[in-house]
C-alpha cells in the first residue's frame, strides 16, 4: 500500500511538471512519506487538531500535496494535549513541506548521483530520505536545532533503511567538521544567507534556499566562489517555508497594537493584493522598497495593515467601492509602494526571475539583470 501511494504521488508530481528528472521521480516513488508523518496537526477553525496513523483520512492527507504541520510553538507535548483535549492554538514550528515545493527545490539542487549534500533543517526526515535515495546516505549530512526532531527523524530514516549523518546544532553555522559540501539545501527560510554555508561549499557548488521575507519571499540558488563570496539568481518558481528559528520576524499583531495616530488618509489606485500576492508580477519589486514590512490582518472585512518595527504603518481598505489608505509613523509606507510601482513600470515590469543576489560575507544585495547593474537593493537591510 505504501509503495502504491508513493508511486501515485510521484506520478502526480511528474504530471504537474515539477518533477522532470527520472532519478527524483524514482526517489519520490520509493520513499514512503507515512514513515515520517505518523502524526501531525490539521487546521480546525482557529486551532489545530491532532491526527494520528489509523485515523480516518490519515493516509489520504499523508500522500496529498499539502504541508503537514508536525510541531507547534517548539512544544513536543502540544500534540498529546490536542489529542486528549481537542484543538488548541499555536504557531507551526516544524512541518513536512508540500511535496511540490520539495520537488522544485531538489531538482534546482542539480545534485547528480554522488554530490555531498548538507541539508539544513532535518524536520521530519522525509526530505533527508529523498536525498539519501538520490545520492546515497553516506553523502548526506543533515542538521536541526531541535534535538527531539533529530531523534525522531533519525529513527524514521533508519526504518526506511537510510543512515545519514544527523546532527543537532545551529543550522546557520552549517557543519564545518563535515565540510566541504558540493550542495547546501536549506528547507527553512533565512533572512540573509549565512556566510558559513558559502564557506563550507566547494567553489562551483550550489546553495538552494528560500528567503524569509514577509513580502517577496521565494527561492534563490547561489553558486559559491572562494571564501564567503557567492552569486546567484532569484528563481521564477516560488517556494515559501517557515523560517530558521534564529531568523524569525517580528510579530505583526504586536506591531499592530502599537501603532499611533494617522498622519493622512487618502485614496489610492493601488490594490493591496498587487503588493502582497505571490502571484502578482509587482510583488517582488515592491518588496525591495518595503524591506522588513509585514502584513497584518485585523479581522475587518476588506482591511489590511502593513506595519514595520520602526513604527511606520498603513491601513489599506475598500470603502464604498474606493481604495483608501491611512498612514502613520516615521515613514509613509504606501507612498513607497506607489513609487515602487512607477519605477517598476519604467524598468519594464521586471519579474522575480530578472533579479539576482550577491553574497560577500555579511554584505548581501539584490541586483537587476546582472551583478554590475546600477539597480541594487540590500538583502535583509
Amino acid at each position: 500500500m505504501a509503495l502504491e501511494r508513493s508511486q501515485a504521488l510521484a506520478a502526480r508530481l511528474r504530471r504537474s511538471g515539477v518533477l522532470t528528472e527520472r532519478a527524483w521521480v524514482e526517489a519520490f516513488a520509493a520513499v514512503p512519506r507515512e514513515l515520517f508523518v505518523r502524526r501531525f496537526f490539521a487546521a480546525a477553525g482557529d486551532g489545530w487538531r491532532a491526527v494520528a496513523a489509523g485515523d480516518d483520512g490519515w493516509l489520504d492527507q499523508v500522500y496529498s500535496d499539502q504541508v503537514l504541520v508536525t510541531q507547534l510553538d517548539g512544544d513536543d507535548s502540544a500534540w498529546d494535549r490536542a489529542r486528549a483535549d481537542g484543538p488548541l492554538p499555536g504557531t507551526p514550528t516544524c512541518s513536512s513541506s508540500m511535496p511540490t515545493i520539495m520537488a522544485i527545490m531538489l531538482e534546482e539542487l542539480h545534485t547528480g548521483d554522488r554530490a555531498r549534500v548538507l541539508e539544513v533543517g532535518t524536520g521530519t526526515g522525509y526530505n533527508t530520505a529523498l536525498l539519501c535515495h538520490r545520492v546515497g546516505a553516506p553523502n548526506v549530512s543533515t542538521v536541526d536545532i531541535d534535538p527531539a526532531l533529530v531523534r525522531t527523524a533519525t529513527a524514521a530514516l533508519a526504518e526506511a533503511g537510510h543512515h545519514p549523518e544527523c546532527v543537532t546544532g545551529d543550522g546557520a553555522r552549517g557543519l564545518p567538521g563535515s565540510a566541504p559540501f558540493d550542495r547546501v539545501l536549506c528547507t527553512c527560510a533565512v533572512s540573509t544567507i549565512p556566510p558559513d554555508w558559502v564557506a563550507q561549499t566547494r567553489p562551483g557548488g550550489l546553495i538552494v534556499t528560500t528567503l524569509n521575507r514577509p513580502i517577496g519571499a521565494g527561492l534563490v540558488r547561489l553558486v559559491a566562489e572562494e571564501g564567503t563570496l557567492a552569486y546567484g539568481r532569484v528563481l521564477a518558481k516560488d517556494g515559501r517555508f517557515m523560517p530558521l528559528r534564529a531568523h524569525r520576524l517580528a510579530d505583526p499583531a504586536r506591531l499592530l497594537s502599537d501603532i499611533g495616530d494617522a498622519r493622512e488618509t487618502r485614496r489610492t489606485s493601488l490594490p493591496v493584493s498587487a503588493v502582497l500576492s505571490p502571484s502578482s508580477p509587482l510583488e517582488f519589486f515592491a518588496s525591495l522598497a518595503l524591506e522588513g514590512v509585514l502584513p497584518a490582518y485585523p479581522g475587518e472585512t476588506g482591511v489590511v495593515y502593513l506595519v514595520h518595527p520602526d513604527g511606520s504603518w498603513v491601513r489599506h481598505a475598500e470603502e464604498n467601492g474606493r481604495l483608501v489608505v491611512s498612514q502613520g509613523g516615521p515613514r509613509n509606507l504606501w507612498d513607497l509602494a506607489e513609487q515602487a510601482r512607477v519605477r517598476w513600470r519604467k524598468l519594464g515590469k521586471p519579474g522575480r526571475a530578472r533579479f539576482g543576489v550577491t553574497v560577500d560575507g555579511d554584505r548581501q544585495e539584490f541586483w537587476l539583470d546582472d551583478p554590475g547593474s546600477r539597480h541594487r537593493w540590500p538583502l535583509g537591510g
